[in-house]
């Protein structure tokens, strides 16, 4: 048996990206005392995320990937696996992005693809979900909105994703906001996401998020872990903190796969929709 120590981040983030590289470097330090092999920090750690969704405000500074902040980051992360949220700057696009880094360099990145609430006002479209190799196993990340659409996470788990990190600033509800972030309408949505993203794909799921405020925006924190079968292994609540779980992710998706394997008993043929339904969609 390999287990292997997981953590969630849930942490505020803005535009000082000095004071990021701060927080992160106390993240990833906490997380090594602890040791945990796989850190997934939240959606735009490095410059925060948009103040506003309606594109008027300054964003976060734009990265290259293979640039001095990610260097930088990769540095930190020494032994760790770590995921992180930021603004990449590619051929003059801007795209919100995740990268995977360790000491060796960059593992993988994604470009966030489902866009929300005018984001694409501020950054270009990711067009796809690949998995990749890493020292923990194989990862699939996603951002944020990406997890509403359960393509996304099946895409993954389909390409071998063991682990899916899905990287957020996601906030609590503007419309009609409770008092309470436990008892929000999105909080609610956020874990609902997590734990059915999980169970449908039986995979490990880590899901990170920004927490505090920033702009107009109020994050619902909610960082954890869930197992295959969508139990929530750690969770920092609508708090900041870290959610750190032990998983045994080969023998965890084995005995989740064992008798009921979703990915096993698909059948891709039943689900095509004729051509006049997709063109009503």
């Amino acid at each position: 048996m390999s287990v292997l120590r997981v953590a969630a981040a849930a942490a505020p983030f803005d535009r000082d990206l000095e004071a990021d590289f701060g927080r992160v470097a106390e993240l990833v330090e906490e997380a090594k005392s602890a040791g945990v092999g796989l850190l997934a920090l939240p959606e735009a750690c490095l410059g925060g995320y948009l103040s506003t969704l309606d594109g008027s405000a300054e964003g976060p500074p734009a990265l290259a990937l293979d640039g001095p902040e990610i260097g930088r980051l990769a540095a930190l992360a020494g032994d760790l696996v770590v995921t992180a949220g930021y603004c990449e700057l590619a051929d003059g696009v801007r795209y919100n992005s995740v990268v995977c880094v360790n000491g060796d360099g960059v593992l993988g990145n994604h470009r966030k693809v489902h866009q929300p609430l005018n984001e694409n006002a501020s950054y270009g479209a990711g067009d796809g979900f690949a998995a990749f190799d890493t020292p923990v196993g194989r990862l699939g990340m996603m951002i944020c909105y990406d997890k509403v659409f359960p393509e996304s996470a099946r895409a993954l788990a389909l390409d071998g994703a063991e682990i899916v990190v899905c990287a957020s600033a996601w906030p609590a509800s503007r419309t009609n906001p409770a008092a309470d972030l436990a008892q929000d309408r999105w909080t609610r949505r956020f874990d609902l996401f997590d734990r059915a993203r999980a169970l449908e794909n039986q995979v490990v799921w880590v899901s990170s998020n920004q927490s505090g405020q920033f702009g107009s925006l109020r994050f619902v924190a909610s960082a954890k872990v869930v197992d295959p079968g969508g139990e929530v292994l750690a969770t920092t609540g609508v708090a900041a903190g870290v959610a750190v779980a032990e998983v045994d992710v080969a023998a965890a998706l084995e005995a989740a796969r064992r008798s009921m394997g979703h990915l096993r008993d698909r059948r891709p043929d039943a689900y095509r929709p004729p051509a006049a339904d997709l063109a009503r969609a």
